[in-house]
C-alpha cells in the first residue's frame, strides 16, 4: 500500500508539474512544437512553419458536439478571411484521426482545412488545456518566429473565423496580396 500510495504522489507530481509548466505559456514564449496528424492524412509539425508563415491552432473539446461542430463550420465557411493572410490555420481536439476525418467530411463541416488530432492529449498538455479527457476551448496565433502571439480563451463558436482574421490583422500578419 506504502508503496502504491508513494508512485501515486510521483504520479501526480509530475502531472501537475507538467500542467503548470505547460499552463504558464504566455504571449511572447516560444509555442511547444507540434506533429499531429490532420484529417487529410498528412502530418502537421510546427517546425515546418517557422519562418515561413504564421499558424493558428484553434483546439476544441469534441467532435460533433454543438459549439465544436459551430466553431470548426466556422473556420470552413469564413476560411477565406483566413486565407487572406500568410498563415496555416488548424483546428484540433484530442479525437482519434478517423473521428476527425469523419468529422471534417460531415454536412454540418465540410472542411477544407486539417483538422489534428492529438489522441492521448501529449501536445494538449504541452500547451496546457488538456483537462484529463479532452481539449479545452483555446486558440493560439504563433507568429511566423515560433512565438505564441495571441492566446484567446474566450472563443465565439460562430464568428470564430472572422474574429481569429481580426487578430491577424491587428497582429500585423502578411496579407497576401
Amino acid at each position: 500500500m506504502r508503496l502504491f500510495l508513494a508512485l501515486s504522489a510521483v504520479v501526480l507530481a509530475l502531472f501537475v508539474g507538467a500542467q503548470l509548466h505547460a499552463a504558464d505559456l504566455q504571449v511572447g514564449d516560444d509555442a511547444p512544437d507540434f506533429q499531429l496528424v490532420g484529417s487529410d492524412g498528412k502530418t502537421y509539425k510546427l517546425s515546418d512553419f517557422k519562418n515561413k508563415q504564421a499558424v493558428v491552432i484553434a483546439w476544441y473539446p469534441k467532435a460533433f458536439t454543438g459549439g465544436c461542430t459551430k466553431e470548426c463550420a466556422s473556420f470552413a465557411k469564413d476560411g477565406k478571411l483566413l486565407r487572406a493572410f500568410n498563415v496555416a490555420y488548424f483546428t484540433a481536439s484530442t479525437d482519434a484521426p478517423e473521428l476527425n476525418k469523419k468529422f471534417a467530411e460531415s454536412d454540418q463541416i465540410k472542411a477544407d482545412y486539417p483538422i489534428l488530432s492529438d489522441p492521448g492529449g501529449k501536445v494538449a498538455t504541452e500547451y496546457g488545456i488538456y483537462n484529463g479527457k479532452n481539449a479545452t476551448r483555446v486558440t493560439f496565433i504563433i507568429d511566423k518566429n515560433g512565438k505564441i502571439a495571441d492566446i484567446d480563451t474566450k472563443v465565439n463558436t460562430e464568428s470564430h473565423a472572422a474574429d481569429v482574421a481580426g487578430k491577424l490583422k491587428k497582429l500585423g500578419v502578411e496579407e497576401k496580396k
